[in-house]
Parts: structure tokens; sequence; C-alpha cells
């Protein structure tokens, strides 16, 4: 890096584990579309803008790369992983099964002070879908999914689910854009964690599963055009 850049660089910025840094930011701004699925990254242009060399903003892609956010093609450069309708289609069922038996065995370790944070969340979601406000309502209902997870206590699970959700994350926000889907996703929600409050992991996981399903049919929808 020249004394210019050095100069402009972000002290934000800064070693240890600078590429670590920049792929967290990057992966932000892929998440936030702002990084549009399909796009060309420009790492020479990132990398001034970031007031860095070339060598942490490649190792960052690195990072992307192996947890799938971007594709790294020979002679062609770096893209953001823009997921088919095949991908979604393998992607969500797996999802759904996970997050399902994430929910099976919430429901036989939730106590009272668990159902009460899990109750706090749907107040929340409750809140969003009446005012229209998608945004945080998605914001909530990922709350929502962390916590049934953080109650299964399963650190394998947890694992597989954070993984693949990474991928998922590049196009979930777009089902609740379907009309009627918030409403949907709500009621949803609330028979889940009536579920978990009654202890039935059975119906908990059923139900998860279920709502995973949807949202991938409400992406189809959306595909089709509503």
């Amino acid at each position: 890096m020249n004394a210019r850049a050095a100069a402009n660089a972000d002290p934000g910025l800064s070693s240890p584990a600078l590429y670590e840094q920049v792929a967290e930011r990057l992966r932000n701004r892929i998440y936030a579309h702002e990084l549009a699925p399909g796009a060309w990254i420009d790492e020479q242009a990132l990398a001034l803008a970031y007031g860095i060399s070339r060598t942490p903003m490649r190792e960052a892609l690195k990072v992307l790369a192996a947890e799938g956010l971007v594709q790294l093609k020979p002679r062609r450069g770096c893209y953001v992983t823009e997921l088919s309708e095949q991908d979604l289609d393998e992607i969500f069922p797996v999802m759904a099964l996970l997050e399902g038996r994430a929910a099976f065995e919430a429901a036989g370790k939730a106590g009272p002070a668990d159902l009460a944070t899990l109750s706090l969340i749907h107040e929340q979601l409750e809140h969003y879908a009446a005012a229209g406000d998608t945004d945080h309502f998605f914001a909530a209902n990922q709350a929502f999914h962390t916590a049934v997870r953080q109650l299964a206590g399963n650190r394998w699970l947890a694992q597989l689910i954070d993984d693949t959700r990474k991928m998922l994350k590049l196009t979930r926000r777009d089902s609740l854009r379907l009309e009627g889907r918030l409403k949907q996703s709500l009621a949803e929600h609330r028979a889940i964690l009536e579920a978990i409050r009654m202890h039935d992991a059975n119906d908990a996981g059923r139900l998860m599963q279920a709502h995973l399903l949807s949202g991938r049919a409400a992406l189809a929808k959306l595909k089709l055009g509503g």
C-alpha cells in the first residue's frame, strides 16, 4: 500500500486479522444487496476505497468463497453468488429439516424464562406485522429463529444452521414482499410458539419445517409474478 493510500486508510480497518474485518464488511454489503447477486466484485476499487492492499482483499474474498457467498472464476474474477431456482429447491428442504429439529429439541427444554424471551420476540413480530414494516419484521424473525436454535442447545445443529442460513440470507427477505406473506408468516410463528409453550416437540418440529417450506413457496410465487 502506498503512502497516499495509507494516509487515507479507513481507521476502522486495522491489523491483526485485517482480512477478517474486510470479509465482514463485504459480507454485510452482500446481505444488504449493496453488492447484488451476480455482480462482479472490483477488487482493486474496493481495496482503494478501504485504503488497503489487494492481499487482504483477496484473502477476504477467499473466506467468502468458502462460505459460498462469492464465486472465484479463473481469468474472470470474483462474483457475488446468485442462487438459482434449483439451488433454492435444494437448500430450503435442508434448512427446514435442520430448523425443524431445533424446534423439536427446544420444545423439550423450554423453561419459563425461555418462553418469556420467545414471547417477547413474538410481540415484536406482531407489532411490525401490524405496521407492515417488513425490514423490522425480518430482523425480529431472525431473532426468533436464533432464540429457538439457542434454546435447543445443540452446537452441531447450530453450526449447520448458521452455515446454511448464510446462503439463504441472499434471498430470504424477498419472500416477505409477496402479498399476504407477512400475515401468513406471523401466523406460522404464533403456532410454533404455542407448540413450544405446550412442550409438544413433534408439533413444534413439524410446524417449523412447514414454515420454512412456506417461505420457499412464497419466493417461487414471486418468481412467477405472484
